[in-house]
Order: C-alpha cells, then structure tokens, then sequence
C-alpha cells in the first residue's frame, strides 16, 4: 500500500530514517550488479572507473577499465606511461581531457605523495579533474568515509524520494541535494556503528546503493517502482508524480554541423594532421577535415560535386597536398552534446609530398591502427582493409 501524500511529506523532512538506509542496504547487498571495480578497495582502482563513468554508460566502461587496468594498474604506472598510450588506452570513450586530468593527477600523486591517493577531500580536490562528486566516490567507497556523491542517477533518485519539485541544477537544489546525500550516507555510518557486523563498509555500500537504484529502478522514464525497496515512502510513488520528478530543463534545439573528411593515401601512406593540445580531442590524431556550412542544393550529384571541388582546394589550401581521383566513401552521423555532426568522407590519391602544415604527416596503415583518434575519425579508419589487417595483427 502506499503511504498518503502528506504522511510522505511528513516523514521526508525530517531527512532519512535509519530502517529507510536499512531497506536500501539490504536490497543493494541482494540486487547489486557484479561489476569488476566492486570487487576491490583501491582507491586507484575506483578513481579510474568514477572518472571512465562520467557520462559513460557502465557496459561501456567494463572493457576499458579492464584494459586500462591491465596496461596501468598503478598511479606509478600510469605517471609515467607515454601521454599517446594512455589516450590510445581512452580511445572511444569521449571527452578526452578526463584521459589528460588523470595522468596530471597521477604525476602529482607521484610526485607529492610517493604514488599514495590522499584520504581527505582538501588534498582529493586540488588534483586535475577531481571535483566534489569524484572526491566524495573515492573517499566512501576506497575508505568508507561518510562523504556524499551526486551524480544524475543520485539526483534522480533523491529529487523522486524527497519530492524535491525545483530545477535540479539551480544552485538552491543543490545545495538542498548536497545535504541530503551526506544525511543519507551519514545514516549509513551510524548504522555501521551500530551493527558492524551485518553492515560493515555501510557508506561505501549507501552511496553505491543510491548509484544503482537510479540506474536500475529508478530511471528516467518507466521506473521500476513495484521492485524498489524505497517505495513506500517515496513522495514520487505515492504522489504518483515519477513521470514528472526530476523537473526537466528546457534544451535548445540541436546544432548541426557538416564536416568533410579526406582520407588521402599514398600506395601505403595515409595523411593525417595532429589536433592542438589545448583544443577539443587534443593531441589526438584526425584524418584531414573542414568543417563547413550546409548548403542548400538538394541535388546530390551537383552537391557531391561542390564539395570533392571545395575539398580538393581545401587541402592545397591547408595542407599543400595536391589530391586527385576523388571518391565519396561514407557519411557518418554522432552527436556530441548539443551539436550534430554529419561527417562526409572522401577517399583520395595523392603524391607523398610534405604538408606545409607541421601538425599533418604521412603514416603507414599499420602506425595508423596504433595512433589515437577520435572516434568518429577510428570508425574512418576501421573502414580500410589494411588497417582492419593492421588491427587484426596486433590483437
């Protein structure tokens, strides 16, 4: 049965009860998914999966945290590994500057405090790419301390339970968010206390709880009330308002974006140009691209032809490189937050001649299988049969 609305309402302003922490323990301990970074406390460990999994779905991450594992399974290792490895080791997952953060961060950690992570937030917080929620992760999960997280599927679940009717990024829902989680992880270290045994690592446990609940019952659309522990108390359930809470925020419209793409070979030479370090997907490596305006032709043939023309004076343009026989190879679609991109890809031919451009060079098919590259850009270069030779060689 579910409660009334104005009991619900009652009893979530006095902050969470101990039975609630108790039910959500006990249905974690039961229901949790048997993922690999559960399986330890290393705080190093658990830093690489919390940074893998900002905005990363987990089936996702499994394999790169596994990898990444196996080739850095250190700070020290990860200090000291070539920057173009551990990009290469983040191929794929987007946003590379959380690749950068961490190898900064594990340089600092090498440096200061022999390859140790810190147990205390102040000294977590001054580290490259670590903020509040990263901190508070590393420090109840490596070190059951009663530190709060919030990430979205946290924010989903608490907003729904607390009845918390208030955009959730306004600075006043989360300072109100903030407060909640550290009641509820608290609670979990009081219980800890208490019956150590039936609960021992309760925060570690509470914050990983709410983590899942949000991201296996509590989701977005359709959530799986019947199955949550939390349900009758949740002010959502019985206000019957899980459609409605978390209040969405207005997006913009998409922004879309054309690219041309070249993949200019020579016999087994390919050119490809090196992204600025202090740009988007930086020190990563691209086939060469322009990003232009759309136009507005809806015949294909001449809009095929508009572009190989606008193209081919691009690359003498940018590159120096005089490319000739001209062929339209794919059209890729991804979308990067706001922005859509449609990526047209030509192949071409061209004589080996040195770009005028210090950032472009000629590799061969194999050295491109090893480069970082954006994803899109990797999906280009899958599509040649010598890298895919290339590939299969060196897995």
């Amino acid at each position: 049965m579910r409660q009334k609305p104005s009991d619900v309402s009652a009893s979530r302003r006095k902050g969470p009860y101990l039975r609630w922490v108790q039910a959500l323990l006990e249905w974690f301990a039961d229901k949790a998914r048997p993922l690999p970074w559960r399986r330890t406390t290393d705080p190093y460990a658990i830093w690489i999966s919390e940074v893998m999994l900002q905005q990363t779905q987990v089936a996702t991450v499994i394999p790169y945290w596994e990898r990444w594992m196996q080739a850095l399974p250190t700070v020290y290792a990860l200090a000291k590994a070539p920057a173009e490895k551990v990009l290469k080791l983040w191929e794929g997952l987007g946003y590379y500057r959380r690749a950068r953060h961490l190898q900064a961060a594990a340089r600092h950690l090498l440096e200061n405090y022999g390859g140790r992570i810190p147990d205390n937030p102040d000294d977590l917080l001054a580290l490259p790419g670590i903020g509040r929620y990263t901190a508070g992760a590393i420090l109840s999960m490596a070190f059951n301390q009663p530190a709060p997280i919030l990430d979205g599927n946290v924010q989903r679940v608490l907003c729904r339970f607390h009845g918390i009717n208030r955009q959730p990024k306004t600075a006043e829902a989360q300072k109100l968010l903030w407060t909640l989680s550290e009641q509820w992880v608290r609670r979990a270290a009081a219980l800890e206390k208490q019956q150590p045994a039936r609960f021992p690592r309760a925060c570690s446990a509470l914050n990983q709880a709410l983590m899942e609940l949000g991201a296996v019952l509590c989701t977005p659309r359709q959530p799986h009330c019947e199955l949550c522990p939390l349900r009758r108390v949740c002010y959502a359930f019985a206000t019957q308002q899980t459609h409605k809470l978390p209040l969405r925020e207005q997006r913009p419209p998409p922004v879309k974006q054309l690219t041309l793409a070249a993949v200019v070979e020579a016999g087994d030479w390919v050119l490809v140009r090196q992204r600025p370090a202090d740009g988007v997907n930086g020190n990563l490596w691209e086939f060469p691209n322009w990003e232009i305006t759309p136009l507005n032709q809806t015949n294909k043939a001449k809009l095929h032809h508009i572009h190989r023309r606008r193209l081919a004076a691009w690359l003498r343009q940018e590159l120096g490189v005089t490319a000739k026989h001209f062929r339209a190879k794919t059209i890729l679609r991804h979308t990067i937050t706001k922005h859509r991109y449609e990526v047209c890809v030509w192949q071409a031919q061209a004589a080996r001649q040195t770009p005028k451009d210090t950032r472009a060079c000629w590799v061969t098919h194999t050295e491109l299988a090893r480069l970082p590259m954006p994803a899109v850009h990797r999906r280009i270069a899958h599509g040649l049969p010598r890298v895919q030779e290339a590939e299969a060689h060196s897995a």
